[in-house]
């Protein structure tokens, strides 16, 4: 349905994160923008007229998420990296139900909603449960099918299925091209170097995603920083860096690596809730911005973060790189807030989200601030506008979600899905786990 939206602040996530003032957003009948700007110079429209107080931004962007695990929250929340993946997850990942994947997704999808994240980078597996699950709630999914090669799983097997996927449904489907389907080897160093050439092959030739984690804790990759120097350059020499490629974490990189990703240019997603918490590291977000490389940020799992609220991330970003560099100016709330939109679309290589643009979906966020955190009103300089928004709201006060133009979350709860019967389920699942 063509419609247009009308706030006091529209937030269009444009490169200089510009703040317009009684502003107006179009959407066609496709569930596309058709315009963003000023009121006073809006065209004139006979679309039905939806009028919000408060702020309109872009739908947030989380580039790396692991959202089934809603499943798994708080188990194994005191162990390291790798501890925690070989003793307590990969074990209980084991015990899934493919009906139990989606029962996580389900509720995860939800609760992205609910604080404004309308498109998640989702590496887990049974993409089939995870398509299903979206599409209930109506969000939109980047989906990285996982390749490993662990007791019990084949990975030829695994690159395979994605294979057919991709030639039968096409890269992205759903109402609103709400799915996409991309590659999700998990890393340099659960694979063999013969399974990341062939993935590389099978998404060149397709113009796919991929999406896996590079160089997240210290010692996960001491053969192959051995063998090839580092996991950027064996992603080199196997012809992943050619790819539409994310490196999630992305943590421990030299200079050099750096540079191989800006010079190919791969996406970071930037997790620094899961890197505190699991104690990884801390990103060089400063150096991987200043040599241009598309950064998103991403919750990572809901076990290891232990939530699915980007907001968090936008805070936590800006912090870590002031704390990193000694610099107050490293990142400002303008900076981390276009990390959360605008940046995490072209991490992923989308242009089609993360920004109020003509000829972008429709994938809206509407935040009441009826909050003593905006208790200066709205009538402040830009900066101090942004600031409040950033270090001061953050989700608590989003409001209303569209994707696609669809309203999917209203006064804050899913249109779609029932909560609180998907938090009983996720119960009744956690506890099975357990037992």
């Amino acid at each position: 349905m063509r419609r247009r939206f009308h706030a006091p602040v529209v937030l269009p996530a444009d490169p200089s994160c510009a703040v317009l003032r009684d502003a107006v957003v179009d959407v066609d009948a496709d569930g596309r923008i058709a315009h963003c700007g000023p009121a006073s110079t809006a065209p004139e429209s006979d679309a039905p007229r939806t009028e919000l107080t408060g702020v309109l931004l872009p739908g947030l962007v989380n580039t790396h998420a692991h959202s089934p695990m809603v499943l798994l929250r708080g188990m194994g929340s005191d162990l390291p990296l790798l501890r925690w993946l070989s003793e307590v997850i990969w074990p209980a990942e084991a015990r899934l139900r493919p009906e139990d994947i989606r029962t996580g997704m389900l509720l995860g999808s939800v609760e992205m909603l609910r604080h404004g994240v309308t498109t998640s980078a989702e590496m887990y597996f049974h993409g089939e449960q995870l398509a299903d699950a979206v599409l209930a709630t109506g969000a939109r999914v980047s989906i990285g099918a996982p390749i490993m090669d662990l007791p019990g799983m084949d990975w030829r097997a695994q690159l395979t299925a994605i294979d057919n996927w991709i030639d039968a449904d096409g890269l992205r489907f759903g109402p609103g091209e709400r799915i996409e389907l991309s590659y999700g080897p998990h890393s340099a160093y659960t694979l063999p170097e013969e399974a990341l050439r062939l993935t590389a092959e099978s998404a060149v030739h397709r113009d796919a995603l991929v999406q896996i984690h590079v160089a997240e804790a210290r010692a996960e990759d001491e053969k192959q920083r051995a063998e090839h120097g580092s996991v950027p350059k064996l992603l080199a020499k196997v012809g992943l860096l050619d790819t539409r490629m994310i490196a999630a974490h992305a943590i421990h990189l030299s200079d050099e690596d750096i540079a191989l990703f800006a010079g190919h240019g791969v996406g970071v997603a930037h997790c620094p809730g899961s890197n505190a918490k699991l104690a990884s590291g801390i990103a060089r977000l400063a150096e991987l911005r200043a040599a241009k490389v598309p950064v998103g940020l991403g919750t990572d799992g809901p076990a290891s973060n232990d939530d699915l609220d980007l907001w968090e991330e936008v805070q936590l970003s800006a912090m870590f790189s002031r704390l990193a560099t000694g610099d107050s100016t490293a990142l400002s709330a303008a900076d981390a807030l276009l990390l959360a939109t605008r940046g995490g679309a072209d991490a992923l290589g989308r242009s089609d989200i993360g920004a109020l643009e003509a000829g972008r979906w429709a994938d809206l966020v509407h935040l009441d601030l009826d909050d003593p955190a905006f208790a200066t009103g709205l009538d402040v300089p830009d900066a101090q506008l942004l600031a409040n928004l950033v270090w001061g709201v953050g989700s608590r006060r989003v409001r209303d979600v569209w994707v696609a133009g669809e309203q999917v979350v209203a006064d804050g709860e899913s249109t779609k899905v029932d909560r609180r019967a998907a938090q009983t389920a996720v119960a009744e699942t956690s506890a099975r786990l357990r037992a």
